[in-house]
Formats: structure tokens, sequence, C-alpha cells
């Protein structure tokens, strides 16, 4: 038996090797897969005030949208960006079906609920609503349950609902009217995830700014529940956030409970180009070791609520037991995925020709480049060109590519293609300068070699000052 059964084997391994000689082509025309990357890039999303979880094998990620709750899901966090969008509500009730903000989504039991805040068209009309999940998805399908309001506050203005347990209780924290501010901390029990069982206490939370106290969100650990929550004009660079905490056994409906932080513990990095980092969410990495910081930030010091984009960083715990939130991060800067996470085959190409993977960029016509961007860019550095006809050409191997630079009051407009194909007209133009704005993401591909053409048209709106087209930062996505 063993003869027969070796004999078998070399007969077997022959025809394979016959087969490989006889047809070098079959393997040759196989692209080879991409070696998983461990590392990511921010943005996630181009949207504020973010909320992340990760489940069922995937993050899910939430941003606001205005009219609808969408929902980004993906087995990476390094392949955020390029996932497609999962509309998981849209209202047809006219007083709660506008200015949609802030989801968050919390599972509880054998369901998910979905909580956000919604008006009728009026922002003081703001009212808190939540959503039920029909199984356990955090993208749904979702039904209606019910409106979030505290007896002594019915019919007050309320937006950033967020959920916490404390001593096994449960409680909801949103930003509303109070004897404080009329964004001000409030907090209000609950009987079940979906019903609130009480009237709101009102927390006077200190912040540096007198008009904000919002987004409120929560971490248990080391014997205290610690919220972290964000302060002044969310349009303002000074946007940060502040923290209070409560200890194990004491009654979150006491103010007198809650423990205030001297000074912010996230706020603006003018040296690293990042303003207004706020409204935010803490997150497990997907094997459950590390905790994570989601939020939305700015690259202008500019007072405006444009431009606001979702990144995420790890964030580690001080001596004392408090978290240690760290301070913002460049856009762009490479960081570790979460622990646990599986990584993608994406990579960058920056605009000077290196890479990280398998890409480059050439240019025809003069093009100017250089470092004065500086923080703005990646790798502090750019091209960019106002001459009709001159181009920048990306050869990638991949399915899917965006390219991210500076938006700018002089920018105009661009043609891009893909692999030879119709061009498509992006207007690089912004109202004020920001920096690594996602451009362009290009259709889906089919895996393998391609190519982009951005060409200068020398055309710009009538709101531009110039045609200048800015070449910077390319992402390159393999699954």
């Amino acid at each position: 038996m063993r003869t027969r059964h070796r004999s078998a084997l070399i007969t077997a391994l022959l025809a394979l090797l016959i087969g490989l000689v006889a047809s070098p082509q079959a393997v040759a025309d196989k692209p080879a897969p991409a070696a998983a990357s461990g590392t990511f890039r921010n943005p996630l999303n181009t949207g504020p005030d973010p909320f992340m979880a990760y489940a069922n094998g995937a993050y899910h990620l939430t941003t606001t949208q205005g009219d609808s709750i969408k929902m980004w899901r993906s087995k990476s966090m390094s392949t955020l960006l390029d996932a497609d969008p999962i509309t998981v509500w849209k209202d047809t009730d006219a007083s709660r079906n506008k200015n949609i903000w802030a989801p968050e989504f919390y599972r509880f039991g054998d369901h998910w609920y979905l909580y956000y805040t919604a008006d009728d068209g009026t922002d003081e009309h703001h009212r808190l609503y939540v959503l039920e999940s029909q199984g356990d998805d955090p993208a749904g399908p979702y039904h209606f349950k019910a409106k979030l309001a505290p007896p002594n506050h019915a019919n007050d203005f309320a937006i950033d609902p967020g959920v916490f347990q404390h001593n096994g209780k449960l409680y909801l924290a949103y930003s509303g009217r109070n004897p404080y501010q009329h964004n001000g901390l409030n907090i209000a029990p609950m009987s079940n995830p979906y019903t609130v069982s009480g009237g709101a206490v009102a927390l006077d939370g200190a912040g540096g700014c007198p008009e904000v106290r919002e987004g409120p969100e929560f971490l248990h650990r080391n014997g205290r529940t610690w919220m972290t929550y964000s302060t002044c004009d969310t349009g303002k660079p000074d946007y940060q956030l502040w923290m209070m905490s409560l200890p194990d056994g004491a009654d979150p409906l006491v103010p007198g409970n809650w423990k205030q932080h001297s000074g912010p513990v996230f706020s603006r990095a003018d040296d690293r180009g990042v303003y207004g980092p706020g409204h935010h969410a803490f997150f497990k990495s997907p094997d459950g070791k590390e905790d994570w910081l989601i939020y939305h930030a700015k690259t202008t010091a500019v007072n405006t609520y444009s431009n606001r984009t979702t990144r995420a960083q790890k964030i580690s715990w001080n001596a004392d037991g408090s978290p240690n939130l760290g301070r913002p991060l460049a856009l762009g800067a490479t960081q570790d995925l979460p622990s646990g996470d599986p990584g993608s085959g994406n990579h960058w190409i920056n605009d000077d020709g290196r890479s990280s993977g398998d890409g480059t960029v050439s240019y025809t016509g003069t093009w100017n480049s250089g470092t004065g961007c500086a923080t703005q860019c990646f790798w502090s550095d750019d091209h960019w060109s106002d001459k009709a006809g001159n181009t920048a050409t990306y050869r990638f191997t991949g399915t899917r590519i965006a390219l991210l630079s500076v938006k700018d009051t002089g920018n105009g407009i661009a043609a891009i293609s893909v692999d030879g194909g119709p061009e498509q007209r992006v207007d690089f133009h912004g109202a004020i300068r920001t920096g690594e704005t996602l451009q362009y993401l290009s259709p889906r591909l089919a895996s393998g070699r391609h190519t982009l053409r951005v060409r200068v048209t020398g055309e710009h709106n009538s709101s531009s000052s110039g045609s200048f087209v800015s070449v910077d930062r390319a992402e390159v996505y393999t699954d």
C-alpha cells in the first residue's frame, strides 16, 4: 500500500511540474496578491461627528450626513475610506427627517440601538430619537423605536445622545438646555435602551470656552467612569475635549459626585496642522486589547463648519488610572493598525514618486514643486500647475485609487481619466485653503495594473482666483 501511494504521489507531482512548464503564462497572468499592510493613514471618512464599533468581524462607522443615517463597514480600518456607504435609516416623518446629526449605536441584548438627533428644519427643534435593529447586525435593518425626552425637558432642544452603564443601570447623556449653557451636559436615568425613566440633571462642566458642552462619551476603567466631552463651538479651531469622572458606586444623578479634571485632554496641535479636534467616541481594537479614539478635526485655523474629517488614533492610560488621549496626529501620519486588525494591501504614492507599494507618478509639462505646504501636505511636499495640458499620471496595481491634496482659493478644474477612459471634471477649488482633502475616489476596478491621469484644464469656476491643480498623496486599495 505504501509503495502504491508513493508511486501515485510521484506521478501527480510530475504531472503538476509538466503542466507548469507547458503553461507558464497561466502563472504569469495571475497577479500576485498584495502583502497585507499593517498601517493606515487618516482620514477614515470625509464626514464629522464619528462613532465606530467593531462587531461581527468588521468595523462599523457612522458620521453626520444630514438627511439620513449612513454606515461604512470594513474588515480593516485601513480600507474604511474605500468602503461604500450603507443607508441604514431615512425617515418620512417631516417632524424629524432633517438635520440628522451624530448617530451612535450600541448593542443591548440581542439588538442594536441607534441613537441620533433630528429636527423639522429648525435647529431649535432638535430632539433625541432611537431606532432598534431587527437582528444582530449594526447595519440593520432598523425600525423607529422611540423619542427620548426627560420629563423635565420634554420640549427642549437636545442633541448628541450617548448611553452609558454605571452600577448596573443605564443612563442617557446628551447636550441641551440647562442652567449653564444652551448646549450643556445633562444626564437622565433609563429603564431600558429606549425609555427615559426620570428627569435629567445638569452638570456644570468646565471647558475653556463659555458656549458649548456637547458630545459626551464614556470609558470605564480603574474604578471610575470617565466622561469626555467637547467644548467651544465646533466651527472654531479651539474646539477641544475636557473630562469629568465618577467613582464606582456613586450616583451619576448627583452632580457633586462628578470630579472635574482641569484643562483640556485633547486640543489643537498647530505644529501638526490639526485644528478643532473633538466630537469623538471610543472603540476597542478587534482583539479587545487596545483602546482607540475616533474624532473629527480640520486642517485650517479658519472658523468654519466645513473640512471636518474623521480620524483615529490609539490612546493609553496614565499612572493615576485616567485615560491619556495624547496629542492629535498630523493628517496623513502613518500609524500601526489596531491590534487584531487583519490589514490589507493598500499603500500610498507620494507626489515625488515615492511609494510604499507598487506605484509611481510621472509628469508631462512643467510643474511647480516644493515644501511650502508643510503640514497641509503628505511628506510636507506637493506638485502644482495651472498650465493647460500638463498631466500627472499615476501607475499602480490595485482595485481603486483615492487622490488627496490641498484645496485652495486659487485652484481650478482638473480632468481625470482611468485607463484612458472618459475624463471626469473635478474642481480642486476651496473657499478656504485646506490640506489633505479627498479630491477624487475612482470607480472600483478589476484587480491588476491601472493608470490614472490628472490633466490640467486651465479652467476654474467663477469663485476661484486661479486654475492651479494640486497633486499630493494617492491611496491605492487592492482588496
